[in-house]
């Protein structure tokens, strides 16, 4: 297993509810792809330098991770998927 760190950002204009949820969604979806969350850290509220999807700022979330390959690549797939996810990036520690 690898270690990735997987930084994303949700959108501003969803409730704080729904941001806890999509947060609990991607580190349980690693658990459940056969992995561990190493460490999660909620950054908060950030504006952007640029407006991204007609988006001035976003909630950022950190988390680092252990997993296969194939697991990363699921967690890459279904953030895309998300319409909350404005962006994410995944690097390989």
């Amino acid at each position: 297993m690898d270690k990735y760190e997987i930084l994303y950002i949700i959108r501003c204009d969803v409730e704080d509810d729904r941001k806890n949820a999509v947060v609990d969604k991607f580190a349980n979806l690693v658990g459940t792809l056969g992995g561990s969350v190493d460490s999660l850290d909620k950054w908060g509220l950030k504006k952007f330098a640029y407006e991204i999807g007609k988006q001035n700022e976003g909630y950022y979330v950190l988390m680092n991770v252990t997993c296969t390959k194939e697991a990363q690549a699921e967690i890459d797939r279904q953030m895309r998927n998300d319409e909350t996810i404005l962006r994410q990036m995944i690097l390989k520690k």
